[in-house]
């Protein structure tokens, strides 16, 4: 642990804090702190920041109720920048976007699968349907058919594994994993809506078993 003495503020008394979704990992903004924002930060667990153009500091959320609830804030290794973890309560941005990092330069063209990028194929399968599309299909035929799908999937997932073959039982997961990923773009849900739930699960697993160790 260091101290806010400790840190070095530039020639205007800032120091950049990158902020972070402590979920998720993705970078939601870049802003910037002075001492003051940086103790309200402390004090508040939320984000506060000096507004450059305004002169002012700013609690982000104060006025849109987009809170950022600071999970950790760590220094670089030369103590002149912040990365400062957060649960968000809405989007970083002022233009209403996750994060203030939407405009690419340079972007990875190498076609790497992640499921980011099969849930983006996903939505668009439901906003700009495709003629012979499956998943344009599944979507026309929605909830009557989507959650049918993932039940014969996961029939399909316990038939294989009981059957001890791990490639088939590799393909079947496939298979579920895409029908389940359907059915959240059906529902209105995402990724980070489940990474979230999940994290919140492990904290509350491990404030349990600190309970049973000091017990």
């Amino acid at each position: 642990m260091i101290s806010i003495d400790e840190l070095k503020f530039d020639e205007k008394g800032l120091i950049p804090a990158i902020v972070v979704d402590a979920d998720t990992r993705q970078v939601l903004t870049l802003a910037y702190m002075n001492r003051e924002s940086l103790t309200i930060s402390l004090e508040k667990k939320l984000t506060c920041f000096w507004s450059r153009s305004r002169r002012c500091l700013w609690l982000k959320g104060e006025t849109s109720g987009n809170y950022q609830h600071i999970v950790s804030i760590t220094a670089d290794c030369d103590r002149d920048a912040l990365v400062v973890r957060v649960r968000p309560d809405g989007p970083a941005c002022h233009l209403g976007t996750t994060s203030c990092f939407d405009y690419p330069l340079l972007e990875d063209e190498s076609g790497q699968f992640s499921a980011e990028a099969l849930m983006k194929l996903i939505e668009g399968r439901k906003t700009t349907p495709k003629e012979g599309s499956y998943t344009t299909y599944l979507f026309q035929k929605g909830l009557d058919k989507i959650p049918k799908k993932v039940g014969e999937e996961s029939t399909e997932v316990i038939i294989a594994a009981k059957a001890e073959d791990k490639k088939e039982t590799i393909y079947e997961i496939a298979d579920l994993a895409y029908h389940v990923m359907v059915l959240m773009v059906e529902a209105g849900i995402s990724l980070d809506d489940i990474t979230k739930e999940l994290a919140s699960r492990h904290v509350i697993d491990h404030k349990v078993k600190q309970e049973k160790m000091t017990s």
